[in-house]
Formats: C-alpha cells, structure tokens, sequence
C-alpha cells in the first residue's frame, strides 16, 4: 500500500476482516481505561457564586477572581474547614475562581465527595468576601473609620459658616461687600467639590459590599473524566491505534502486488493469472499449532489487504484459464513435458492454485509440486524436468524472498519457464441444472515433501 491512498474503503476493509481483533482489542483497552479509573478517586466539583454590586471594569473583575482563589484565601478556607491531612496546599489545586457575566465570580471546589464540594465552596466565598471587604476598609480600625466622617462634619459646618458670613456682611452694594459676598460663595463651592470627590473616592460610598449568592449546590455526580468516560476512552484509543496499526504495517510493506515487480523479481515471464474458488472456513487445515488457532479465531489468518473474493463465472470460465496456461507450457517446453511446480510454503492460494492446474494438465505437461520454504528455500535437484514453474499469489511475499526463491532453482540446475499468479479467492457461482450435479473431482497432488525446507 505503500502507492495507494488510503480511503474510507480501506478502512471498512480493515473492519470487516479484523472485526474479531478489533473487537478484542476495544475490550481490552476498556479494561485498561476502567483500571485507570481505580487508581484515581471519583472527584465532585461544583461553584459558589458572590455578586459584587456596583460599576466594576473587567480587569478589577479579573483581580477580584485572582483574590478569590488566592493562597490566603484558600489558606483561610483550610483553617476553618479543618480537614485531617489537607492543608491550603493541597486545595489550593482543587479551588478556580473566574468573573462571570454581570459581576459575579464564581468560585469552584472539588473534593472526593459531595459534601465535602459544597463546604469547600462555601467556605473558600466566605473567606473571599470577608478578605475583600477587609481590603476595602471595612475591617478598619474604628477611629480610621470615623476620621471621613468627621471631615464631612466639619465641611458642612465650615459651609454653614461661610453663608452666615455671607449675609452678615454688608448689604450694601460696595465693591468691598460685593468681593467678600463672591470670595464667600467661591469657597462654599470648593468645600461642596472636595467632599463630593471624597464620597467618590471611598469604595463603600460608590460600591457596596460583596454578597454570596445562597449556598453552592450540592454535586449530582461526578466531575470529568469519569469511570465511564475513562472506560469508553481506553476502549476507542485501543481501536483507533490497531486501525491506525494496520494502515502504517500496510503502507510500509515491501511485499509485491504488481505483476511486473513480480515477474521482475523472479527473472522470469508471466503465463497467466488464475482464479481459486473460495473453500471457505470448513475447508481450511485446523493445525495443531496454538498459535495458529488463536490466529484464525482472532480472523488474522487471512490477508486483509487484499481485494474480497468476488463473483466468478461458472466453473467452464475458471477451467479456460488453466488450460490456457498448460497449452502455452507445451508450446515452449521440448519432450518429455515435466515440470517441477514450485509453491511458497504457506501460500494456501497458490497450493490450490497449483493442484488445479496438475488436475487440468492430465500428465501433458507433467507437473510435480513441492512446497519451497521462504525463509532457506530448499529446490530438488534437476532429474528429468525441463524447468521450474513458480506458482504464488500477490501481496504475500518481498522482492528479497522471490529473489531467494529464484536462486534456489539456478542452484539446483532448475531454470525458471514461467510464473502463474494465483489471484485470489472467488466466490463459486451457484450453477443451475435440472439434473443431479456432478460431482467434482477432486486432483491428486505428488507433493515432494522432503524438498520443503519447513513451514514458515
């Protein structure tokens, strides 16, 4: 796959025939994501809310949230709540404060159960008012409190004054009365002034003070991520890593598919392409090996990147196909016409393939069949045969294994005549006859086995 673009096709493709694997491996990365969620205790998060009345701009509104979850704050909320083992700095991760619309902070605390959320909250907004309200200068001492006061007593007194002076002045219209009456009035109006700007420069004059809006409500459930979300979590990551597995194992394999890269890694020409009717999962050998039956239950037994059996003709079609391939032998090959047919081992495509072309042969030519090992290919030596036929499938094997494959026949005086690809499974065609079907016969295969170097 290393030139195909991977399409949504591929990935269907990779579901349908590793459904069983895919389905394992989601399980198994739910377990994973639920023993995830043992290691960490349930957490329950909710949020008090304060109102700060009054004209506020956003950034006072940003440093009133810093305050609120702030270390003397939440230290405060600590020494109240008197928890055994918790301190100020194990809540001060657990505690967020953030300015909401219209002036209100809302300040959150997280605990390990709900209860214990909602006195968090609470108590972390009490102590932030009452620090907040001890900055303003409520929390004063009271003769710092009294001393505005006192100012503004003495303005309107001194204002009294001045109007008494005014009208005991000279009523008549001299210029000396006229200036004193309008140096009177001006003072008057400056006294006026500088107690206004003192009322707007004490924040309890233009602000009131803070108020928490009713209890925080008790959590219902759990704070994200929760047991089932870890579980769901670890379920998809398992399932997207093994698709993502299969994609980047596909896309990185050498294996050939073409049949010029084939034909070229063999040194030799291509005869043709056959079809191999699908025998299904009762056909296939069972095997003793554990392995291989973990494979075949797990369905990664067979090749998923390679196209689906399709619809073939009736089984005259099939047959045309390796006759054509057996006249085109015999038109090359010199008497006596032998063959020795070599098979990749575990190419189970291929062995059928070769059996039905010996079954269609009918001894012209002669074909002997031998299974050759991939890993250490292993050819009998040359008798009587005119050549070597390489009979495999696409998509199973490298350029380096075909190239092995191709040394082993020169060494043993073996010269390659032709390759025959196996193109895959097809799915028979129901044939419809009014007759009793005829019973299929079934080839004979002359397996040399102490040629095969092993199973790979």
């Amino acid at each position: 796959m290393s030139d195909e673009t991977i399409r949504l096709v591929t990935i269907g493709r990779i579901i349908r025939r590793r459904g069983r694997l895919l389905i394992v491996l989601a399980v198994v990365g739910a377990l994973v994501g639920y023993g995830t969620s043992l290691l960490f205790p349930p957490r329950y998060t909710t949020s008090a809310s304060v109102l700060l009345p009054g004209a506020w701009e956003e950034r006072e509104l940003l440093t009133q949230a810093e305050i609120a979850s702030s270390s003397v704050v939440v230290d405060r909320a600590a020494d109240t709540l008197g928890w055994t083992g918790v301190g100020g700095s194990e809540l001060r991760d657990r505690v967020s404060a953030q300015a909401a619309d219209g002036n209100i902070i809302k300040i959150s605390g997280t605990a390990d159960t709900p209860e214990r959320a909602q006195r968090l909250s609470d108590q972390v907004a009490r102590q932030f008012v009452a620090f907040a309200a001890r900055i303003a200068g409520d929390n004063t001492d009271p003769d710092a409190a009294a001393r505005p006061e006192a100012l503004r007593q003495m303005v309107v007194q001194t204002s009294r004054r001045i109007t008494e002076l005014a009208d005991a002045a000279d009523p008549g219209q001299t210029v000396e009365s006229v200036q004193t009456r309008t140096e009177l009035a001006k003072l008057r109006t400056a006294l006026q002034e500088a107690i206004n700007k003192l009322d707007q420069a004490d924040p309890a004059a233009g602000k009131a003070n803070m108020v928490v809006m009713g209890p925080a409500a008790r959590p219902a459930g759990e704070a994200p991520p929760t047991r089932t979300q870890l579980t769901a979590a670890g379920a998809l990551l398992f399932f997207l890593l093994a698709v993502i597995g299969h994609l980047t194992a596909a896309r990185m394999s050498h294996r050939l598919r073409t049949e010029a890269e084939i034909a070229a890694a063999l040194g030799s020409a291509l005869l043709g392409t056959v079809d191999v009717p699908d025998e299904g999962p009762a056909h296939r050998p069972e095997g003793r090996d554990p392995r291989a039956r973990i494979r075949r239950l797990l369905g990664v037994d067979v090749r998923w990147d390679t196209p689906g059996p399709q619809t073939s003709g009736d089984e005259t079609g099939r047959q045309i196909r390796y006759r054509r391939v057996c006249a085109r032998l015999r038109d090359q090959l010199p008497a006596p016409r032998r063959l020795l047919v070599v098979v990749p081992d575990g190419d189970e495509i291929a062995r059928l393939a070769a059996g039905q072309l010996a079954a269609e042969a009918e001894g012209d030519p002669l074909l002997r069949v031998v299974g050759v090992s991939v890993d250490r290919p292993t050819v009998p030596d040359r008798d009587n045969e005119s050549g070597a036929l390489v009979v495999l499938s696409a998509g199973n094997w490298t350029a380096g294994e075909l190239a092995g494959i191709a040394e082993a026949c020169a060494d043993a005086g073996h010269e390659i005549v032709g390759i025959v690809l196996a193109a895959g499974t097809v799915r028979a065609r129901p044939t419809r006859s009014a007759g009793r079907p005829r019973a299929a016969a079934t080839p004979t295969l002359a397996v040399d086995e102490s040629a095969a170097g092993g199973s790979r």
